[in-house]
């Protein structure tokens, strides 16, 4: 499954390859909370081909890429997740949102999340959701510009020992 968004741009959004890990993981590190909790330098950690695998291995997960001529240059997870609330409703969460620094700007992330909105929505949920640090300014713009709503207040508990909470950072 994917979409060649425009033949003369050579961008295509697709579902991730094992290959694409380190890139995807560069582009998570790539800015001040990522660069605190991400490992970039030498070679990629086994835990990331790790959750890698464990994602395309759950029919309920997608880690989905931007790719544009051979370069990754956005990235998010899409999870879904069935419930009894709102009348056993499935809703798509989306996760580890990323546009390369030097394709922002450009509408890469708003055709980004309009492939994974529809994505959602072939799946059969209906509603889509996020977390994202409160630091992120900017991205609550775009978020809002998407339609997104601040409707609820979220909360995580790190269950990491204390030593490795430091290394991780917060977390989006």
């Amino acid at each position: 499954m994917s979409v060649d968004t425009s033949a003369n741009t050579g961008l295509v959004i697709r579902l991730a390859k094992r290959a694409d890990v380190p890139h995807v993981v560069g582009l998570l590190a790539n800015d001040s909370l990522g660069a605190t909790r991400e490992t970039v330098a030498g070679t990629t950690p086994d835990a990331y081909f790790a959750a890698f695998a464990a994602i395309a291995a759950d029919v309920n997960n997608e880690l989905i890429v931007v790719d544009r001529n051979g370069t990754i240059v956005g990235c998010l997870q899409l999870t879904f997740i069935p419930g009894l609330s709102r009348s056993g409703m499935l809703r798509g969460q989306i996760e580890a949102v990323r546009v390369a620094e030097s394709e922002r700007g450009h509408g890469l992330g708003r055709r980004l999340f309009e492939w994974a909105f529809e994505r959602a929505r072939q799946r059969g949920c209906g509603l889509v959701q996020l977390t994202t640090d409160k630091k992120r300014a900017g991205a609550h713009r775009f978020y809002e510009s998407l339609g997104f709503v601040a409707s609820h207040e979220g909360m995580k508990l790190s269950l990491a020992p204390p030593e490795a909470e430091r290394r991780q950072g917060s977390d989006d």
